[in-house]
């Protein structure tokens, strides 16, 4: 039997990107349930080998508009109790931090861009090292409280927390290192078009931004993918 990956998805075009190629290299059969359908959150949460929550526009607090929200961090909080392996991309990985009791909030800043991250220590030692020096995509305007007993493994100046472990199978980075930034990086343009007219942000700078870093972002956060994989016991 081929190992499970369930990615929840919560807009079409982020998806699991350039971390796919390693999945797909280490014997995952890869399901994405999309928010909205009726089977988003169904069956077990513990059942997949790997679940992986992915990005999307909205805030980890917005209950009230989105009301799967309440059912979706109770999905995830059941796997974290377990200690199953996981792992959150943005908007996951602030819901992996909302599961594990903490706050997230609006940062105050539109952190939208190719910018490197600072690592801690423990993130040098963590499979974190393949990004060091060059620059990931952020795409986030909230961040959160780093969870109890959780690693912190990176940080920017605009927001001191940019991702987390908490053993060797759950991770959680609020910046995306799987974006596909080719010629798919328009549909994020495109889908997020009001955020980033509202924040200013310069449109063509940041398509070319994509290309010219893209090429070497993919070798990275390949490596990165395919070595946690490993740490978490997943890989073929």
């Amino acid at each position: 039997m081929p190992k499970t990956v369930l990615a929840l998805r919560h807009v079409q075009f982020e998806d699991l990107g350039v971390f796919a190629p390693a999945l797909a290299d280490a014997g995952f059969a890869l399901t994405y349930r999309d928010a909205g359908d009726a089977d988003f959150l169904a069956g077990d949460p513990l059942a997949p080998d790997l679940l992986v929550v992915l990005g999307g526009p909205i805030g980890v607090y917005e209950d009230g508009t989105y009301p799967f929200l309440k059912a979706e961090r109770d999905f995830i909080a059941r796997r974290l109790a377990a200690r199953r392996p996981t792992l959150g991309l943005c908007l996951g990985a602030q819901l992996m931090a909302a599961a594990l009791g903490k706050r997230v909030f609006p940062s105050g800043v539109k952190e939208i861009g190719f910018a490197p991250v600072t690592l801690t220590e423990a993130g040098a030692a963590s499979p974190l090292r393949h990004l060091e020096g060059g620059p990931v995509l952020h795409w986030h305007g909230d961040t959160y409280e780093l969870p109890d007993g959780a690693v912190h493994l990176a940080s920017t100046a605009p927001c001191p927390q940019q991702a987390f472990s908490l053993g060797p199978s759950i991770l959680a980075l609020q910046f995306h290192p799987e974006a596909d930034t080719g010629p798919r990086f328009e549909r994020w343009l495109i889908g997020h078009a009001a955020e980033l007219a509202t924040a200013g942000i310069d449109i063509p700078a940041l398509r070319r931004d994509a290309a010219g870093h893209g090429p070497a972002l993919a070798r990275r956060a390949d490596a990165l993918m395919r070595e946690w994989l490993t740490q978490a016991g997943l890989a073929a």
